[in-house]
């Protein structure tokens, strides 16, 4: 008979056989009778929910042998939980908590007494690194509506493909694969990723240069610790990613906020000197989604070159581009070593691979390896050996060629919908690559207003501003249309369109009442 494994709170059951987690109940006070003890302790843990209902118990012959008691005395406490109702038995498979307490309705005073009678706690002492650290948040695990942004079309992503993969490369792991891998990664997927960024960004580099980490988040604090002491600056996007200021910040860089325009990160306002990292998004800039031209590429390189800076390129969304030339990655273009190259799996694929990788210059390597082995250690190796299969057998190429069909379409009926119902009130930008785009709100309407407006009407736009230090950006909206389909964007466009025209005239009709 083949056996099965069922899970009920603390106890593991098998056919034909039980066995339970040891019991670990309060101290026995010297002068207390061990029958008390043991009933007022199981009593305790049941009223306090650490024995929930339905869970078994131990065997009394197990829990005479633990606490060195003599099994009758166990029995006796038993009975007479049993007899309050705390317990119940089942002939042939033990004894359980009850599903329905006698104490039930009393369960939330006893916690609120236990509560109050505990000795406050004092106030833990933690780092100065601590007390910088700010919560980043993730995605929300809830619906997809217009226009959310940073999501691609995860109900497209071949799920049985990769389930297959996954359960291949399950059937033939080998012990050297559970011991895990190098701290930059499983070797062969750091092979497969250098080739598909020679030959899809134009990046120079060897798989020796390339860590395997959990995405651009972890990528920018290991290079953070690589590279940034207390008090250097930082140079950031603005408007800009979050995310980058938050971990650049936590390691007390001060942080310069540069302007973007149409090229892409006004190099003409960078310090020349004393700079010792900026970051950027030159493939599609976060928020405004422009890509940065070749001719302020190049700039931008002889900036560095000549203030000693480091670049950080964070290549996000760069697998999907709609129109225009491709332009090789700053990295690629990059002849003085000045380029740390970062991406994720993560929005290409789905959120939950938390998979990416960081090209590093070749004099960085080593400290950079050192780094991540003391830190992070190394990515799920498991992950890894999928992906590697995923991309070498040309999933990854077809996916990616697939989605970019998929994407151009839904940007361009967005932008057509926009043209006929948001003309006046939004316009937006027609961006050559990512998941969402920008628009710039007309008639002086007020981005925080217009983005309340239309979540009343189930649509979810973000206002520019949030992603700038002060007030730098004309007002506008963040849209995405990635994981939208077509009939959820010409919902979303309406909508929008409603409840920003609701907006200008409640606006025009408070100007109006003005004196």
């Amino acid at each position: 008979m083949k056996s099965h494994l069922y899970y009920f709170g603390c106890t593991i059951i098998m056919a034909k056989k039980a066995t339970s987690y040891a019991l670990t109940l309060p101290p026995r006070k010297p002068a207390e009778l061990a029958y008390q003890w043991l009933y007022e302790a199981m009593r305790s843990e049941i009223l306090g929910g650490r024995l929930s209902p339905g869970t078994r118990l131990p065997a009394t012959r197990d829990l005479a042998r633990q606490y060195g008691l003599a099994r009758g005395t166990i029995v006796n406490a038993f009975d007479q939980l049993a007899s309050e109702g705390y317990v119940e038995g089942a002939v042939g498979s033990g004894t359980y908590v009850s599903k329905v307490l006698p104490d039930k309705l009393l369960q939330v005073a006893a916690r609120q007494a236990e509560q109050s009678a505990r000795p406050r706690q004092r106030q833990p002492l933690i780092s100065d690194y601590a007390r910088r650290a700010r919560l980043f948040a993730g995605y929300e695990n809830r619906a997809t509506r217009a226009f959310r942004a940073n999501l691609p079309a995860l109900d497209l992503f071949p799920t049985t493909l990769w389930t297959k993969i996954t359960v291949r490369c399950l059937r033939r792991i080998s012990k050297r694969n559970l011991m895990g891998c190098d701290p930059l990664g499983y070797e062969p997927l750091r092979h497969a990723v250098a080739e598909y960024l020679g030959q899809s960004r134009g990046v120079r580099c060897v798989p020796e240069q390339v860590a395997i980490v959990s995405g651009v988040q972890e990528a920018l604090d290991l290079t953070a610790r690589l590279l940034v002491n207390r008090g250097d600056r930082v140079c950031v996007e603005n408007p800009g990613y979050p995310g980058a200021v938050l971990a650049l910040q936590a390691f007390c860089a001060k942080i310069f906020a540069v302007g973007v325009d149409s090229e892409g990160i006004e190099v003409r306002r960078l310090p020349a000197l004393a700079v010792r990292l900026v970051y950027v998004t030159p493939g599609h800039q976060f928020p405004l989604g422009t890509t940065m031209s070749l001719a302020r590429r190049l700039q931008l390189l002889e900036w560095a070159r000549k203030s000693g800076a480091v670049i950080f390129e964070d290549d996000y969304d760069s697998e999907y581009r709609y129109s225009g030339r491709p332009i090789p990655a700053l990295q690629g273009l990059d002849s003085s070593a000045s380029v740390l190259y970062a991406g994720s799996f993560s929005k290409v694929l789905f959120p939950a691979l938390r998979l990416g990788y960081v090209v590093v210059p070749f004099d960085l390597v080593h400290h950079f390896e050192a780094i991540q082995s003391l830190t992070f250690r190394h990515a799920p190796l498991l992950e890894q050996l999928v992906l590697c299969d995923f991309i070498t057998e040309g999933h990854f190429g077809r996916h990616l060629r697939h989605m970019r069909e998929v994407y151009a379409e839904r940007l361009s009926v967005l932008l057509e919908e926009a043209h006929l119902r948001l003309a006046g009130l939004l316009e937006i930008s027609n961006v050559e690559a990512g998941l969402q785009t920008a628009g710039r709100l007309c008639r002086g309407i007020d981005a925080e207003s217009a983005a309340a407006a239309a979540a009343k009407r189930n649509v979810e736009v973000t206002p520019l501003d949030r992603y700038s230090q002060g007030r730098v950006v004309p007002e506008g909206l963040q849209l995405g249309f990635a994981a939208l389909d077509v009939k959820e964007i010409r919902r979303g466009v309406r909508e929008l369109a409603i409840a920003l025209e609701a907006e200008w005239k409640a606006m025009h009709r408070g100007t109006e009442k003005s004196p």
